[in-house]
């Protein structure tokens, strides 16, 4: 969803990265991945293909913290016209 992101830091042995990856476009999501010691962060579209991503290593990864995108409030927005509406 649009909005969403995650936050990885890292370990750089000097001190610690932050990298952010986030769904750009209305219809992206990020996907989070793990194996064989990698963590994969990757933004891919409605079709499942990859737009940017992100590539880890486990041991290195300090902290990885996923940020959903706010909740977008209906007040004041018309129904669309084939919703029904409430009384």
């Amino acid at each position: 969803m649009k909005g969403d992101r995650v936050e990885i830091v890292v370990d750089s042995g000097a001190g610690v990265l932050t990298y952010e990856i986030e769904a750009t476009r209305a219809g992206r999501r990020v996907e989070v991945s793990t194996s064989r010691g990698v963590i994969e962060v990757t933004e891919v579209t409605r079709s499942g293909a990859p737009v940017r991503s992100g590539r880890f290593m486990a041991e290195r990864v300090v902290a990885l913290v996923e940020h959903p995108a706010p909740l977008v409030a209906t007040r004041g927005r018309r129904p669309a016209r084939n919703q029904a509406r409430l009384l």
